[in-house]
């Protein structure tokens, strides 16, 4: 029953350590999608994912497209402070694909547009904040997933 985290275009080795270590807690699958903000090799990454890393099902996309193409029947969401629906009205199913975007500026423009219908957002209750963690999103969603699940 694993629930799959995508990651577009991951910019910070300590969120995407600390999501593999959540994958794999989770019984997730991680896909990352082109280009990083960082060397899979960092050892930071793998500082954050402890000596978990090589046990993650990791799957690795050169970009988007590239993701697409080789998912093209999944049931995807996609998780943007621009959404219009919350996280907790997803319709969670076995190996849905959970899509965030970078650190620094999210899902694009054109994959929010192409998607609005399929967006949820995680609601923020000071407007003093533009998004949370990536890392701390991930979780909150993957385990709203998984409780629904199980």
């Amino acid at each position: 029953m694993p629930l799959n985290i995508v990651l577009v275009e991951p910019e910070i080795h300590t969120n995407t350590g600390n999501i593999g270590r959540l994958s794999l807690a989770s019984g997730s699958n991680l896909h990352l999608i082109k280009p990083f903000g960082f060397e899979l090799s960092d050892a930071r990454l793998k500082r954050a994912g402890l000596d978990y890393w090589k046990h993650i099902s990791l799957f690795i996309y050169d970009d988007f497209n590239d993701f697409l193409n080789k998912n093209q029947h999944a049931e995807m969401v996609f998780l943007s402070s621009h959404g219009k629906k919350l996280y907790w009205d997803i319709n969670y199913t076995e190996h849905m694909f959970l899509i965030f975007g970078k650190e620094s500026k999210g899902l694009s423009p054109d994959i929010i547009k192409n998607n609005l219908n399929h967006t949820y957002k995680i609601p923020l209750q000071s407007d003093k904040v533009r998004s949370i963690n990536l890392a701390n999103a991930v979780s909150i969603v993957v385990y709203e997933g998984l409780r629904t699940l199980l």
